[in-house]
Order: structure tokens, then C-alpha cells, then sequence
């Protein structure tokens, strides 16, 4: 485990300041780049990430492990942990 109790194999995506379609697109570029069974935790400061990552998890079969808001100075950030799909 890191300092932040996340697995050390996993990857992250910041997406922070992009807005719609960027964090989507970028997330279906690097999570085809993973292992299935692979976990990808994603940063994202748009708030329709809310309705498109898990909308993204659904339709192509990733397990969206959890999804959280976390307060960044006053600023929403959304965490998004998935694990990659067969």
C-alpha cells in the first residue's frame, strides 16, 4: 500500500480543468492501455463526470469501485476508482 492506502499498482488519470468530453476520452485512451483487473483512479474537477464515468463503467463492462467528492481548497474534485473489464 502508498501513504494514501491505495494499492501500489494503481494508476491514476488527472483530468483535472478538462471539461466534456475530455475526461471521458482520455479515460477510454488509458484504460485500454491497462491489464484487465487493473484499477485506475481518475481525478476530474467537471461535474458531469458525476453522470459520465459511471454511464462509461456501465456500457463497457469496467467495475466502477467507487466514485467520491473530496474538497480541494474550496473546489470539488471527483475521485473515481475503476477497475478495468475483460
Amino acid at each position: 500500500m502508498t501513504e494514501n492506502n491505495h494499492p501500489t499498482n494503481e494508476q491514476e488519470l488527472d483530468a483535472q480543468g478538462l471539461f466534456c468530453p475530455e475526461p471521458v476520452m482520455l479515460l477510454h485512451n488509458r484504460i485500454a492501455d491497462l491489464a484487465p483487473g487493473a484499477v485506475l483512479r481518475v481525478l476530474a474537477t467537471d461535474p458531469s463526470t458525476n453522470r459520465d464515468i459511471p454511464r462509461f463503467c456501465q456500457f463497457l463492462g469496467h467495475e466502477l469501485l467507487s466514485q467520491t467528492v473530496e474538497d480541494d481548497n474550496g473546489r470539488e474534485r471527483f475521485v473515481f476508482r475503476i477497475r478495468r473489464g475483460e
